[in-house]
Order: C-alpha cells, then sequence, then structure tokens
C-alpha cells in the first residue's frame, strides 16, 4: 500500500514482458512503421502509432556500451561489482546486468537476454549471459 492508503501498481507491461523473457519467449513491440520499442509501450515513440505489435526478441546481441559497478545503489549493495549494459538486438536495445566476471565484459561481446534476481533484495531483472 501507498501512504494515501492506495494500493501500489507494478508496471504490468515490463512485468508481462519479464515473465515472457523468462519462459524464452522474449519480444518487443513494433508499429507498421518497423520502428522497435522497448519496454512495451502502447504507443510508438517515434512515429506515434498505436498500431503496435508483439515480435519476437532475437535470441542474441551485443554489448554496446556498458558500465563497471563497484559502489552500487543501497538497492544492489550485495551485487557489487557488476556490470550494467546496453545491449543491441538490432532494432531494439536492452540495459540489464552480464553475468560475466568485470573484466571478462567489452563492447562487441556476444550476449542472450534472461530474466535473474539481485543478491540484494531478490527483485528480477533482466540479465545477459555470455555465448
Amino acid at each position: 500500500m501507498t501512504g494515501d492508503g492506495e494500493e501500489s501498481v507494478g508496471d504490468a507491461g515490463f512485468d508481462e514482458f519479464l515473465d515472457a523473457l523468462a519462459d524464452g519467449e522474449g519480444y518487443y513491440v513494433e508499429c507498421a512503421n518497423g520502428h522497435g520499442s522497448l519496454p512495451p509501450r502502447r504507443v510508438c515513440p517515434e512515429c506515434g502509432s498505436a498500431d503496435l505489435r508483439e515480435t519476437p526478441l532475437p535470441e542474441s546481441g551485443e554489448v554496446a556500451t556498458y558500465t563497471k559497478v563497484h559502489v552500487p545503489a543501497p538497492s544492489f549493495a550485495d551485487d557489487a561489482p557488476y556490470v550494467t549494459a546496453v545491449v543491441d538486438f538490432g532494432p531494439v536495445r536492452l540495459t540489464g546486468h552480464v553475468l560475466a566476471a568485470v573484466e571478462d565484459v567489452e563492447i562487441g561481446r556476444e550476449v542472450e537476454p534472461a530474466v535473474g534476481e539481485t543478491e540484494t533484495r531478490g527483485d528480477q531483472l533482466v540479465v545477459f549471459e555470455p555465448r
């Protein structure tokens, strides 16, 4: 519950995306003009189209950029050190933790998306497993 007596609401679209990714059925949404977006949205952020369809997420992508985190936010205190990366999956990019030694992550490394849990709070998050 929130402080005003209302129940807090999860991000249903993202939660559904995580469930699909965990089942090996990751997807992104794509409009008729070919613009892809993640997290799932109701309207294309590029052209405003509401005509969206789910498109299978490629099985692997390449690390486009990354950050090595040694001093984390409190919600990730027990996870450090770790690497957060932006991974290019063609029409979309996805951010998550790379499940590899910090020194083994580099731009262009091929990874596969999955769902993991934080060490600190057990929250679900997008993770990338090296290929």
